[in-house]
């Protein structure tokens, strides 16, 4: 059992708990239960799997599973699994995998996408991920200045959900949507200015949805190549949706009208 904290394994493996370590490494660091049984799931493969006593007695077959898995697995204290997580109460268990792995190629011109521009919660990003999922979104793509996809609190707050979306970081996205709209795919934009609400739209032909940051909107040079604008209608006293809350909207509507359009 690793008991210091001052390990020189357990110290590398905290440095992935910020950005730039995450980058040196090419490695993300999994925190809790679920989002590692997930991972076990999809990926398969770990570098590193930590975990406490408690949890190895709790979770007996998985753990037996997760040792097939990882390159190397290691046993530590309550105190140095504190140490590694971001988390206040961690469950137990820390696994770190190889950031490649995660980043599957992008689909062919989709059914449904969704393209977020300048999101800075994690939160909310992890959110609008696992709604994606639910509603069958087939593409993630974000702008540069959006947070980190693979941030620990995107990943927890994705639920798991992480794993199942094909995502990208995209440098230009007027690029992006120009190539979307050769293809005939229509791309969606909020905007209170709109005249016209969700409800009015056509969601049965190929969609790509942008979504922007809620408290500045819209990037100017993005707002010309949306194809659609519209509004969600909400009472005056409200200044804006919560971003995440916003795509679930969208995406629910998305998925009734496809829905209807099957029956």
């Amino acid at each position: 059992m690793i008991t210091s904290t001052q390990n020189p394994l357990i110290k590398e493996l905290r440095q992935l708990q910020r950005t730039k370590g995450r980058r040196l490494q090419q490695r993300l660091l999994l925190e809790g239960t679920h989002l590692i049984e997930t991972a076990s799931q999809a990926i398969g493969s770990f570098e590193v799997f930590c975990y406490t006593a408690t949890w190895q007695a709790k979770y007996p077959h998985l753990f037996s599973a997760l040792q097939t898995q990882s390159s190397k697995s290691v046993l530590v204290s309550d105190e140095v699994l504190s140490s590694l997580a971001t988390t206040v109460n961690p469950d137990g268990a820390i696994a770190v995998i190889k950031r490649d792995l995660c980043y599957t190629a992008m689909p062919p011109p989709p059914h449904l996408g969704l393209v977020l521009d300048h999101l800075q919660d994690p939160g909310n990003v992890g959110t609008i991920i696992r709604t994606a999922v639910a509603t069958g979104v087939e593409g993630l793509w974000v702008s540069d200045d959006t947070v980190e996809l693979d941030h620990p609190k995107v990943l927890r707050a994705s639920a798991g959900s992480w794993f199942h979306l094909p995502k990208q970081v995209h440098p230009d996205l007027p690029q992006l949507l120009q190539t979307f709209q050769a293809q005939q795919i229509q791309v969606l934009a909020t905007l209170p200015t709109a005249t016209q609400t969700l409800w009015e739209v056509d969601f049965t032909q190929p969609t790509v949805l942008l979504l922007s940051n809620e408290g500045q909107g819209l990037s100017a040079y993005l707002r010309p190549w949306a194809t659609q604008q519209v509004t969600i209608p909400q009472t005056q006293t409200l200044e804006s949706l919560n971003v995440a809350i916003a795509a679930a909207v969208l995406l629910y509507e998305v998925q009734r009208q496809r829905w209807q359009t099957k029956r």
